[in-house]
């Protein structure tokens, strides 16, 4: 037995209150299961019950086995000499207070419905990726749309602690880290790590001086990607690495490995190379990006400020010094949706709870809510099961969802998985 399951047991009363009694043959009467105690200590506090004809206030504490008292050191722990009653599913040993008086203890090893432990079962044992897939379709729509907000509030909390703490190692340069948070989204999963590496080796501020030479910018990208040091042969190369070797030596720049490039198994069109050309002109396109970022509000204006095209050398190449068909290599809607909702939204999270602005909290929702449903392996497994989303406000919920509890089995955290298992008769 999992005492994560007895917790969650006690927690909700999911078992048969009628004639309990203790260790001790006395009768117990739950008056007030207590409140999940978060910090060391009992797990239970502020609990009341009535043993006999006496009433005791003070905590609960949980395991699987009585003996487990002794184990966990509890027994010479006098922080648990307030505990009131010992619940456990099997009781196979007395355990007492530091000061000698015995802790009456409850068993729930024959007062839990069987239906409740078999559908427990199911799901920690289940192979499917989503351990309720067979069961989910119970849930009733109300259910969904409030644990999905939920979802959504901690998916944006744990990107904002993220980016909290970037800042901290910046000491709260907005600018820097939003820029460093931008590359690592045009990276893709696949290249996100090199275009990480290049953008903590060429600082936004290096960037920043010279805004207003798109070559200059370009050499700077694809020089310190590590694209720049190989023998070329046609005359916008050639004229970048020039510019490169002068701006090298003047910041002393660092460059990134090039073979930490990706391309293998890649679209010609999300080459690591189109992805720098692309991020090169959005850099010169969009000055002082962030602020115009915080400052807007409408999802359009905000795809506005990120749609751009790299130079002209790009419409008929996919490699340096490489001709190719003529292709305008533009950023695609799918790609600027993906730096919406994995820089923008999170940035305007973290900005509002900075600047206690709810306003920019708010916007950061409304934004999601406003972009269409993503579609990948995960999205497309939901909706297999018949959870379709609306929008990108949905999708993100349910990413979350997979990630933090499916994939953890975390059901007992889960309001889904809570659901499921308190349908069941008590």
């Amino acid at each position: 037995m999992q005492e994560r399951l007895i917790h969650f047991i006690w927690q909700n009363l999911l078992f048969d209150t009628n004639n309990l009694k203790d260790s001790e043959n006395e009768t117990i009467q739950i008056l007030q299961k207590g409140v999940i105690n978060m910090n060391a200590g009992p797990d239970f506090t502020n609990a009341k019950i009535k043993l006999g004809d006496t009433i005791w206030a003070g905590n609960i504490e949980i395991h699987n086995k009585s003996g487990d008292w002794k184990l966990h050191g509890h027994s010479t722990d006098n922080s648990y000499d307030n505990t009131i009653l010992h619940v456990c599913w099997e009781n196979d040993l007395p355990i007492y207070r530091t000061n000698g008086t015995i802790i009456p203890c409850l068993s729930l090893k024959d007062k839990v419905n069987k239906n409740l432990l078999n559908k427990f079962s199911y799901l920690m044992e289940s192979a499917n990726d989503i351990p309720c897939s067979s069961m989910i379709h119970t849930i009733d729509e109300f259910t969904w749309k409030i644990w999905l907000e939920r979802l959504l509030v901690e998916r944006l909390e744990q990107k904002t602690e993220r980016i909290f703490k970037d800042l901290e190692k910046t000491k709260y340069e907005w600018q820097e880290v939003f820029y460093k948070s931008m590359a690592h989204t045009f990276g893709l999963k696949i290249n996100s790590q090199p275009f990480e590496n290049l953008a903590n080796n060429l600082p936004i501020k290096v960037l920043s001086k010279h805004k207003n030479n798109f070559m200059q910018i370009e050499a700077l990208i694809f020089g310190v990607a590590g694209f720049l040091n190989k023998n070329c042969k046609d005359e916008f190369t050639i004229g970048l690495q020039k510019e490169y070797q002068f701006l090298k030596k003047k910041y002393q720049l660092a460059e990134v490995e090039r073979n930490n490039w990706k391309f293998l198994r890649l679209m010609p069109a999300n080459f690591p190379t189109i992805r720098l050309a692309q991020f090169a002109a959005l850099l010169y396109q969009s000055n002082s990006l962030f602020s115009k970022i915080i400052e807007e509000n409408d999802l359009q204006k905000i795809t506005s400020l990120l749609k751009t095209s790299p130079s002209e050398y790009w419409d008929t190449h996919y490699l340096l010094d490489e001709l190719s068909p003529k292709r305008i290599k533009k950023l695609g809607s799918r790609t600027i949706q993906n730096i919406i909702i994995n820089t923008v939204v999170p940035f305007k999270f973290a900005y509002g709870k900075h600047k206690n602005d709810e306003s920019l909290q708010q916007n950061a929702f409304d934004l999601l809510e406003k972009s269409p449903a993503e579609n990948n392996s995960i999205l497309k497994k939901w909706k297999s099961l018949g959870i379709n989303s609306k929008n990108s406000f949905q999708t993100q919920a349910l990413l979350q969802l997979k990630n933090e509890f499916c994939n953890k089995k975390l059901c007992l955290s889960c309001t889904i998985g809570c659901k499921l298992l308190k349908n069941e008769t008590r």
